[in-house]
């Protein structure tokens, strides 16, 4: 089965661009391999997330894979903090496209290989990485829009809609920063944290914006909110979790009779609350931690 992702992605380039976005984003870049792949999260000074992304770094260039519609804005953030770097930005959303695929083989993918991978596929190359969308490891292909139509057809069969693959992901308990509305959160409180079920953290690997806040709530263990589940018939995406007359946190994507949700620690699977006046049920998610 296949996807047609919405996304947008930027292309930098340089002597300098690994170093240059390790100091901005919250994964170590640097210390992955060449061809190598890592989830993270580019931060304000008080660490909320402002931008997910998945880093793809090549030999000659660093990727970022981006949800729809951000690609504009990081890519301006990112030239704010150019000073002496020697790195270009590109946006390349226009010219590349990428299917999530599942439960099939890929011709040229190797299950055993690395997590980043480049090969060719219909006559163009693709670069492919290990994204566990639906509680399985798949794999994200990306491709230059002219070569869409031949992939498509080497994959074979037809489309799986974005709405069940969707309710894969919030079955999976896996987040989504832009789907789920987090931006503007602590990565801690939405799963993302190092063993987490979307670990997008690395605590040594140096200075980068927002890094005294997550070092801080490293030594201390204090985010008062945690990524949980909620069950419900039709309940409101991106809407206010109150419980008792008080807000308790923020409701994510709903699919399937499940939400997802950054809720208040103190509460348990079993309470009741509402989601925009709709009656709830806090449960717990279970699943091992994702593959970015």
């Amino acid at each position: 089965m296949w996807t047609l992702l919405p996304s947008s992605a930027l292309r930098l380039t340089g002597t300098d661009r690994v170093d240059f976005v390790q100091g901005q984003m919250t994964n170590d870049l640097r210390g992955a391999p060449t061809p190598g792949m890592v989830a993270c999260c580019f931060l304000n000074v008080r660490g909320q997330i402002e931008f997910f992304a998945r880093a793809y770094k090549r030999k000659d260039d660093v990727y970022l894979h981006l949800d729809a519609g951000q690609s504009v804005g990081l890519a301006a953030r990112l030239r704010r903090y150019i000073i002496f770097d020697q790195v270009e930005i590109g946006d390349v959303t226009e010219e590349l496209g990428t299917v999530h695929v599942w439960g099939q083989d890929v011709s040229g993918w190797n299950p055993d290989g690395p997590d980043a991978q480049t090969f060719e596929l219909s006559g163009g190359t693709v670069l492919a990485g290990r994204i566990n969308r639906t509680g399985t490891p798949g794999v994200d292909l990306h491709f230059l829009t002219r070569y869409g139509e031949g992939v498509r057809e080497a994959l074979g069969g037809g489309e799986t809609p974005l709405d069940e693959l969707e309710e894969l992901r919030v079955r999976a308990g896996i987040p989504d920063v832009v789907r789920d509305g987090f931006v503007g959160t602590l990565p801690q409180e939405v799963g993302l944290d190092v063993g987490g079920l979307l670990p997008v953290m690395s605590y040594r690997k140096g200075c980068y914006v927002g890094q005294e806040i997550m070092a801080r709530l490293e030594a201390r263990g204090n985010a008062r909110y945690h990524l949980a589940g909620l069950e419900g018939d039709g309940l409101p995406a991106h809407a206010e979790v109150i419980r008792e007359g008080k807000t308790v946190g923020q409701a994510g994507a709903h699919a399937g009779g499940l939400s997802l949700a950054r809720l208040r620690k103190e509460l348990a699977p079993g309470d009741r609350v509402e989601v925009g006046g709709v009656p709830a049920t806090v449960g717990s998610l279970t699943p091992t931690p994702a593959d970015v």
